[in-house]
């Protein structure tokens, strides 16, 4: 007798009560909670390595602006010294040698493509394999897809151009000037790095800059501040963290590292913003046209959401939830920009959210 469709299709389907989407920080952390409370679950992850996005998305310079003893995961501190600040290449190692300490279920490889509803369970469908749950959290990041602006495509080829993403060091560019749009934290970062060889632009409003110095002798005094700042004070249960919140996601958040003053002193020429191409060239707001030999993208990333077929999204098209809770139920979404507090993205500070949220599916 053959088989009925319906039976082969529900062979190739397994059932997790909860799937955790993306096995970075934000994965782990709640990954650490669940176990801890004995729930079961399974984190699906597209890399092929545990910490992937800080391999392959960030330049090889680059440090956390918090210093290492706020940049641990819940259970395991971070193994480097307490007021040092980690590489992306050390937060990397980190994170995988944190699922394997704590034996986390994650499974590398697994690019989720498609999130449905189906008979009262989520339905997730990801490189011919099929997994059913009862919940589901969206942690796979803040980094989405690499933006650029349409006009980038006008550019003269001979111009070498890149997203932020990746780029890795000075030897990816060839002589001539540096053009870098987006004034942000990834921008002045690596503006600093290539002024060293190249004439520099530096493109796009002041997002602003910390009053404190990250890097002072006195950081032992100054970084508790900030650090406390940022996780009890610019929240949404807080007046000022409810004013702050939506100029951050609109605008990005106010440089960290580097000041104006760092820029000046390196040379970085600050200009208005990039808004179109002339003659193969980037041209700025101002009339300017300039003659840039390179141009770095630090334009930021838009996140992709097409793939969630689930009625969670506002006009916007971004999540609806309280503190990661989806309007949708078994539906969680974590590790996002100010999620709950300014420093819900970050390595060290998304652990309350992930507690919260390990709290809200053990109690379904």
């Amino acid at each position: 007798m053959a088989t009925p469709a319906a039976t082969i299709e529900e062979q190739k389907t397994t059932h997790f009560e909860t799937i955790v989407i993306g096995g970075g920080q934000a994965g782990l952390s709640l990954g650490y909670y669940l176990k801890k409370l004995g729930r079961p679950f399974v984190i699906l992850d597209a890399n092929e390595r545990i910490g992937g996005s800080w391999r392959t998305r960030t330049w090889d310079s680059l440090r956390l602006f918090t210093v290492s003893r706020y940049s641990g995961l819940p259970g395991w501190p971070f193994p480097a010294p307490g007021w040092s600040y980690p590489t992306a290449r050390e937060t990397a190692d980190y994170l995988e040698a944190y699922a394997a300490r704590f034996e986390l279920p994650v499974r590398l490889g697994t690019r989720v493509e498609r999130l449905s509803r189906a008979d009262g369970r989520y339905l997730v469908e990801a490189a011919g394999e099929r997994f059913t749950a009862d919940c589901v959290v969206f942690a796979a990041g803040f980094y989405g897809t690499p933006s650029a602006p349409e006009f980038a495509a006008e550019l003269d080829p001979r111009i070498v151009q890149m997203h932020s993403s990746e780029y890795r060091n000075p030897s990816q560019l060839q002589p001539g000037g540096v053009l870098l749009v987006g004034a942000g934290n990834s921008g002045a970062d690596i503006a600093m790095e290539v002024s060293r060889t190249h004439t520099t632009w530096l493109s796009g409003p002041d997002k602003g800059q910390i009053p404190l110095q990250i890097e002072h002798p006195l950081r032992r005094v100054v970084v508790p501040i900030l650090w406390f700042v940022a996780s009890h004070v610019l929240t949404v249960g807080t007046p000022v963290g409810r004013k702050v919140k939506p100029h951050i996601l609109g605008h990005g958040a106010p440089r960290i590292r580097v000041k104006s003053k760092d820029l000046d002193a390196a040379g970085v020429q600050q200009v208005p913003r990039t808004v179109r191409v002339e003659d193969g060239r980037p041209a700025l707001e101002d009339g300017r046209v300039l003659d840039a030999a390179n141009v770095i993208w630090c334009t930021g990333f838009r996140q992709d959401y097409s793939w969630i077929d689930v009625p969670v999204f506002d006009g916007d098209g971004a999540p609806v939830h309280e503190r990661g809770v989806a309007s949708e139920p078994g539906l969680y979404f974590l590790g996002l920009d100010f999620l709950y507090s300014f420093a819900s993205e970050n390595v060290g500070g998304v652990y309350r959210d992930a507690k919260h949220i390990a709290k809200h599916i053990a109690s379904r």
